[in-house]
Formats: C-alpha cells, sequence, structure tokens
C-alpha cells in the first residue's frame, strides 16, 4: 500500500514540494508568496484598495515560478532563459514593492495601508535578496563559460 502512494503522481508532488521548500531558492519563493498574501489582505481591508494590484501580480508571479522551479519545468521549456527571466521578476518586483510600500507608509491613511506598507518594504526587502541571489547565479555561470571557452579557444 505504501509503494502505491509512493508511485503515484500526487506523491510525488508532495515529495518535490517538500524537496524543494528547503532549498534556498525555495524558501524565498514561499516567503515571497506569503507576504504577498499578507499584503493583499491588509491592502484590501484598507479603504484605499488600489495598491492591491502590485501584491495580487507579484503573488502570482512568485506562485508562477516557484511552480515551474519545483516540478523542473525551467529545464523542459529552454524557449526562456529561466535564470534572466526570474532575475527581472525579482528586480521590478523589489523596485515596485518598495515604491508603493513607501508611498503608503508616508502618506497619511489608515492602519491596514500603513501596516501593508510595511509589509510591502519587508517583501521589496525580500525581493532585492532575491535579485541578488539570482545576479550571482547569473554572474557565475557567465564566468564559467567564459572560462571553458577560453580554454577551448587557447588549444586549438
Amino acid at each position: 500500500m505504501a509503494d502505491t502512494e509512493a508511485g503515484s503522481p500526487a506523491g510525488s508532488a508532495v515529495a518535490r514540494l517538500r524537496a524543494y521548500i528547503r532549498t534556498r531558492k525555495g524558501t524565498i519563493l514561499a516567503a515571497e508568496i506569503f507576504l504577498g498574501l499578507i499584503i493583499l489582505i491588509c491592502y484590501a481591508a484598507s479603504r484605499y484598495g488600489g495598491y492591491t494590484a502590485v501584491a495580487i501580480c507579484e503573488m502570482v508571479f512568485a506562485i508562477i515560478f516557484f511552480v515551474i522551479f519545483m516540478m523542473d519545468l525551467d529545464k523542459q521549456f529552454t524557449v526562456l532563459h529561466w535564470p534572466w527571466t526570474d532575475f527581472f521578476r525579482a528586480v521590478i518586483g523589489a523596485a515596485l514593492y518598495l515604491i508603493t510600500s513607501l508611498i503608503c507608509v508616508i502618506s497619511t491613511g489608515d492602519g491596514a495601508r500603513t501596516a501593508g506598507g510595511v509589509f510591502g518594504l519587508v517583501a521589496g526587502i525580500l525581493y532585492s535578496y532575491d535579485s541578488y541571489l539570482s545576479f550571482l547565479s547569473l554572474r557565475a555561470s557567465r564566468q564559467h563559460t567564459a572560462a571553458s571557452t577560453a580554454l577551448a579557444s587557447g588549444t586549438g
């Protein structure tokens, strides 16, 4: 009975989820999703609900990238360069969260909008950290590629 559960697609997806969430990238994406949900709730409870679009969009993008990286779909769909796409997602998310959160914290409003702004600042810092790590991995992969081509061209 345990063998049939382990071989099922649902068991495989849960195992992949548990394994991926223990990685650094999985933890960061899960934290981005969680913070996006908290920010969405705060902005929705506010009288000024116009800032919910940023939280919704960034949370949906984080969920999409979480699923893509968790299921290793980035290795199957090679049309996009996934590390660069993830880097731009994180940079745009950091900029949007920092700008909208500063507006919400500085302007006078209700407490829910201020709380959403504070959580948004934390999310902006988390997205900045994610973009920094993505940049480091892109830079490291570029240096390894450049070193291997330089050695190959030097021998011939």
